[in-house]
């Protein structure tokens, strides 16, 4: 006979799940969304762009991995809180120096297990995401319902300052040194620079608040606007600093949250799905190579091109913006969601989904190469100039 504490989790419109207490006993509120990956929920756990978002797993065995002190994408668990079905009663991985419901509570992560998360998850897709409550020491759906409707709302949500760096850090290049990146820290995972660094490039990473002039003392050849969370309609800096960064013909590349700032700076739009993206078995074409790639997204929040309407078939022609020609490179084709711009005229691309993804799947990995050869091709360029 189980144990644990009684739990509720109640949505905004008031569809409330039993359940039980898992990780810290508490109360808890945020945005309720789902991830479909069946593996990585360390790494789910620990990336900053879930900051505020309750998590619901949709694969019903959670946990049996463990943790341990490899995979975390930053410092600490970002989710609000966290929803399984059926939690491990013991961790098995020969890299395991932990377990899971161990690490939740010593963080204060409230969460709740012995939930029908395929009700909970269908619930999400007919209704969409949803402000949420978890709670083991409330049992009162009412009452938490209350709560649940005075909790802030995503949209309008201004949260890089939130989750960004405090001080300036540097990873350097494995081997060669060939390029130096400047990162705007908006929420970036740790595989990012490392990623970059396999492909010779030392990057610098700043805080949200960083202007181009301090991005540039770095002496980088090139900038990269990382992930995060909250709305992008909120990050009016960013935007600016991007805006100028390609007013200067600086090598650009964007990712997630990254890819909304830079789709702004190039004068368009953003929207909130639905429910979102987030999982790592997405379908995402690639229209520069025509190849299909199966990719890991977390995003709530889209890019609006002209000529496209929410779930139409995005045009594939160049876009005239303030900065020249942008083109939409990436597509999903679950939805026909903008997974990525290219600028035709200058220096920068962007993508909506994570080539960094540590737990995988890796066939976007090529787009760091891709960066790469853009600073080279633009540092080429520049020293033909000068000479």
């Amino acid at each position: 006979m189980s144990k644990r504490r009684p739990a509720i989790l109640v949505l905004e419109d008031g569809r409330t799940f039993p359940g039980e207490a898992y990780g810290s006993v508490g109360e808890t509120f945020g945005e309720a969304v789902f991830n479909t990956g069946m593996t990585g929920y360390q790494e789910t756990l620990t990336d900053p762009s879930y900051h505020r978002q309750v998590v619901v797993q949709t694969a019903p065995h959670i946990g049996n991995t463990g943790v341990n002190g490899e995979d975390d994408e930053s410092a600490r668990i970002w989710v609000a809180g966290y929803v399984v079905r059926d939690p491990a009663r013991i961790g098995s991985n020969w890299r395991a120096t932990g377990g899971l419901e161990d690490r939740l509570a010593t963080e204060g992560v409230v969460g709740i297990s012995g939930v029908d998360t395929r009700a909970l998850t269908r619930h999400l897709r007919e209704r969409g995401a949803m402000r949420v409550g978890i709670s083991s020491v409330d049992t009162d759906p009412q009452s938490l319902l209350a709560r649940v409707r005075q909790a802030p709302q995503m949209v309008g949500a201004d949260l890089s300052a939130e989750v960004s760096t405090a001080e300036p850090y540097v990873v350097e290049a494995l081997g060669e040194h060939r390029f130096t990146v400047a990162a705007l820290d908006l929420g970036i995972k740790r595989n990012v620079p490392r990623r970059l660094a396999t492909r010779g490039v030392t990057t610098h990473v700043l805080p949200a608040s960083s202007s181009i002039e301090q991005m540039l003392a770095t002496g980088a050849d090139a900038i990269f606007l990382s992930p995060g969370p909250g709305d992008p309609a909120t990050a009016d800096a960013p935007v600016e600093l991007a805006r100028e960064a390609l007013r200067r013909q600086i090598p650009l590349f964007g990712i997630c949250f990254g890819s909304q700032i830079l789709g702004r700076a190039l004068g368009f739009g953003t929207y909130k799905l639905g429910y979102g993206h987030r999982g790592i078995n997405q379908p995402v074409l690639d229209r520069v190579t025509g190849k299909v790639e199966v990719t890991s997204h977390n995003h709530g929040f889209a890019v609006q091109v002209p000529g496209a309407g929410v779930g139409t078939v995005v045009p594939d022609q160049v876009i005239d913006t303030d900065f020249g020609g942008v083109r939409v490179s990436h597509v999903c084709l679950n939805d026909n969601v903008v997974e990525g711009l290219r600028a035709v005229d200058l220096p920068a691309f962007t993508v909506q989904y994570h080539p960094e993804a540590a737990a995988g799947p890796h066939d976007a990995d090529y787009l760091f190469d891709r960066f790469a050869d853009l600073i080279e091709g633009r540092t080429h360029s520049k020293g033909r100039s000068n000479a």
